[in-house]
């Protein structure tokens, strides 16, 4: 079967065969074969930019060593889907909210020991990140002040990372469960953008970090929190397992694994515990 592109060239099976292996070797992100349709649908408009005439040229052009990691980065960034908003996925957020976060807090009395430490694995644009800064910083109040707070998002795609560091935002980015005292304290309006505030802004950092890079993720110690929402529908089986057993190592004992709502670990892991709660489930490792 071949496909044929809007410049009229066509994915062959052996090209389609040789730039999976390739995006799996570098990012443990998995294409079947069902999904040649998806990768020729990306890859079109990199074949325009760059001025190719075909995705054989294509494939030669990403092996050369002088242009890979920078093509890589753009490549990323059209195969992944950065669907994000803030307050998306209420009933999760609800659960760490109003359960988890205020537990953790009150195990935590001790002035010289108040630190807490979140990764939001694929942190894309950054609003799931600052949803967690606004949520910390509204159950904590002035006692804020008194904690050691880490917020950290990584992403594959650096242009997502540069618009999360920049923190500015539309109105697509607020379809979500956002009450409106929240954008006032929060945002400031910038016409029809808004801007973060710095006290926020100031909770989190971002940086590039690629899934399939198990030595980094380790270097993730001492984590309370993980969110990897919708990241591990891009692996194969095998891929899933090195990831989430790297999360089990880095996570302190009774830390929480966030996974998209219609993710589970079922054949993947069975070293963490399901916590059930009415509208939703998280993992845990005891």
């Amino acid at each position: 079967m071949m496909v044929k592109s809007q410049n009229g060239s066509k994915l062959s099976p052996e090209i389609f065969k040789g730039l999976r292996d390739l995006i799996y070797d570098k990012s443990g992100i998995f294409f079947p074969e069902a999904k040649l349709y998806l990768l020729e649908g990306r890859l079109t408009t990199r074949l325009r930019d760059l001025g190719l005439s075909d995705f054989r040229d294509y494939f030669t052009y990403i092996k050369r060593v002088s242009v890979q990691a920078e093509e890589l980065i753009k490549l990323y960034s059209l195969i992944t889907i950065n669907e994000t908003y803030f307050f998306r996925y209420p009933k999760q957020l609800d659960i760490f909210d109003k359960r988890l976060l205020p537990e953790f807090i009150s195990r935590h009395p001790d002035e010289k020991n108040k630190k807490l430490k979140i990764w939001s694995t694929a942190s894309s644009s950054g609003e799931e990140l600052f949803t967690l800064a606004i949520m910390i910083r509204e159950l904590l109040g002035k006692d804020v002040s008194n904690w050691d707070i880490d917020l950290k998002g990584t992403d594959i795609s650096e242009r997502m990372l540069e618009l999360a560091r920049q923190a500015e935002y539309g109105h697509n980015s607020f379809r979500g469960k956002l009450e409106g005292r929240y954008l006032s304290r929060y945002f400031k309006q910038n016409g029809e953008r808004y801007q973060v505030n710095q006290n926020i802004k100031n909770m989190a950092s971002f940086d590039y970090l690629n899934l399939r890079d198990i030595n980094s993720i380790r270097k993730q110690r001492g984590l309370d929190f993980i969110f990897c929402r919708n990241v591990l529908i891009y692996f194969d089986r095998e891929m899933k397992k090195r990831v989430v057993d790297a999360f089990y190592e880095i996570l302190n004992h009774g830390g929480y694994l966030f996974l998209g709502e219609a993710e589970s670990l079922h054949g993947v892991s069975s070293s963490f515990k399901v916590e059930h709660f009415p509208s939703a489930f998280v993992y845990k490792k005891e």
